[in-house]
């Protein structure tokens, strides 16, 4: 029988789309784009093509991209790079931040005399904006940097980036979004939302590993992490991912090509295996946000705590089902979720990340949800 993967938010299946525009880059188009030769120039041209293509779609302009090595490098850069070069002295951020903003941010905290303040959560995990509003007053001309993702890559949750952006600008605060999740599943228009930062990686919408980007707002005045070279425009050094600049430009021109179909499609998944397992699953519960309004892309589901909870990934797994515990970031690890524990410190249970792409089916849905009742048959036949 066929595997079943939904743990699309660790990583997802490369698009053949995608894949057939990086061959020609991986075999026949081999020149160091730094080359003033034809072979150069001609792989050269690919990139800065591919960067207009992102742009076009983001709405900025193509200097503001910097392609990367995909979303922790680019958040890093922003965290650092803004301390050393922008008189950063305030990050505020939330302690469900991606690993890649929360790890850096208590990093510096403790490195330097950058003060780093851990934003008020609600009972979803959305920031308590009243709590955002005290601490950019307190700050307010000390030099900020608010760093709060788009939706959090376990429970979904998404923010409004037009409210909190818009905050955040109020009192002079820079205001920084790891959108890894979200890219390539929202359509953003970056001349319009007030944002300074925002972050992607290729993987997490169909597209190669190991590349991604930075926007930089034209004006933010940060300068490169990564010293070696003038590529990037001197903004990262290091020879360019060529096939991975390529795929990453396709990928997202496939995800927005069809953006409409691709949401209603993963969205009618993640409702239907909601309502199947609160049909079928006695005590079953969601982290987070599960309203139409979080990241459509996620389902984070609490279930009973009836002795199975250390082993029902593994179980899914036997039963040929690929889902998550976690972040793929952690697996491997002891700890258990920091986002869970930051949010829901006192509940018990196995908590299970299933995570949905494109091409997933509802057929898929409902053969991990009878996978789920056989795992729990025995608590069932107890109801």
């Amino acid at each position: 029988m066929k595997r079943i993967y939904l743990d699309n938010a660790a990583t997802t299946p490369m698009d053949p789309k995608v894949f057939e525009a990086m061959v020609p880059f991986l075999r026949d188009h081999f020149g160091n784009p730094s080359s003033i030769h034809a072979f150069g120039r001609q792989t050269r041209a690919a990139i800065e093509k591919a960067r207009r293509s992102i742009a076009a779609l983001l709405n900025c302009a193509p200097g503001e991209i910097i392609f990367t090595s995909g979303g922790t490098e680019a958040d890093n850069m922003v965290l650092h790079c803004g301390v050393r070069d922008l008189g950063i002295k305030h990050i505020i951020t939330s302690p469900i931040e991606h690993h890649a903003v929360e790890l850096t941010a208590a990093a510096i905290g403790e490195r330097s005399n950058v003060q780093v303040h851990w934003l008020r959560l609600e009972a979803d995990g959305k920031p308590d904006l009243g709590h955002l509003e005290e601490l950019l007053k307190a700050t307010h001309g000390q030099g900020v940097l608010v760093s709060l993702m788009h939706a959090n890559n376990e429970i979904g949750t998404r923010i409004d980036l037009m409210t909190i952006g818009s905050f955040c600008h109020r009192y002079g605060a820079l205001f920084h979004s790891d959108t890894v999740q979200t890219m390539g599943h929202y359509r953003f228009d970056l001349a319009a939302l007030p944002v300074d930062f925002i972050t992607c990686a290729a993987h997490k919408f169909h597209g190669p590993k190991g590349i991604g980007f930075l926007y930089m707002r034209s004006g933010a005045g940060l300068k490169p992490l990564i010293l070696g070279g003038a590529q990037e425009r001197n903004m990262r050094g290091g020879t360019e991912n060529l096939a991975g600049i390529v795929g990453l430009a396709a990928a997202m021109e496939e995800a927005y090509g069809h953006l409409e179909e691709h949401q209603r499609h993963v969205q009618g998944l993640k409702d239907r295996m909601k309502q199947r397992l609160l049909e079928t699953i006695p005590g079953v519960s969601f982290n987070g946000d599960p309203s139409s309004e979080s990241l459509y892309t996620v389902l984070n589901v609490r279930f009973p705590d009836d002795g199975k909870a250390e082993m029902l990934v593994y179980n899914l797994d036997i039963e040929g089902i690929a889902c998550s515990g976690g972040s793929a970031c952690s697996s491997g690890s002891n700890k258990g979720s920091h986002v869970l524990a930051a949010l829901y410190p006192d509940v018990t249970g196995a908590n299970i990340r299933f995570s949905f792409s494109r091409f997933n089916t509802s057929e898929e849905v409902d053969r991990t949800v009878e996978a789920l009742q056989r795992i729990f048959q025995p608590v069932l036949a107890q109801a």
